[in-house]
């Protein structure tokens, strides 16, 4: 991986309680709350200064840019959810460039899982633990904040164990 162990370890700490609130909440009202959003953003805002050369840490806020852009346009197309590109673009300063081709793979990886254990979940007596999360009657949508929030915490998590 690209992404260097050192950043990884700045960062998981901070990131890990806000992808899974972000999991969270994305189950329970089909929604990824802007303060969540706000947060991660100011993770990276104070952490990554610390974290990361400077040269790297201001070059990553064109990651924030560009998939942002990319996410109102999926947005306006009706393929994504505005929390979801809003999310995504907070969290694209935390991948390293060279990452990109891991990160797509893991988030397929993930996305899969995710979508199959919410489906099955959906369908069995551990939709009784909480009965009232709007996920469970959403029909064909998906709460793809469970895929993205986790997807940013293992490349975190890998980046620490496997990182440059």
């Amino acid at each position: 991986m690209s992404l260097s162990a050192a950043a990884a370890l700045w960062f998981l700490p901070f990131v890990l309680p806000i992808c899974v609130y972000i999991c969270y909440t994305d189950m329970k009202g089909m929604r990824i709350p802007n303060h969540a959003v706000v947060a991660l953003f100011l993770v990276y805002l104070f952490v990554g200064v610390v974290a990361l050369p400077l040269d790297v840490y201001f070059w990553r806020y064109l990651h924030l840019v560009v998939v942002l852009v990319a996410g109102i346009a999926l947005n306006a197309g009706g393929a994504m959810g505005a929390g979801d590109a809003k999310f995504a673009a907070a969290a694209a300063p935390f991948i390293h460039i060279g990452d990109l081709r891991f990160l797509m793979a893991l988030f397929a990886a993930n996305l899969l899982a995710a979508f199959v254990a919410h489906r099955l979940a959906k369908r069995t007596p551990l939709r009784h633990l909480a009965p009232h999360w709007h996920s469970w009657e959403a029909g064909s949508k998906f709460p793809m904040g469970l895929a993205l929030g986790g997807t940013l915490a293992i490349y975190l998590g890998l980046g620490l164990f496997y990182g440059a």
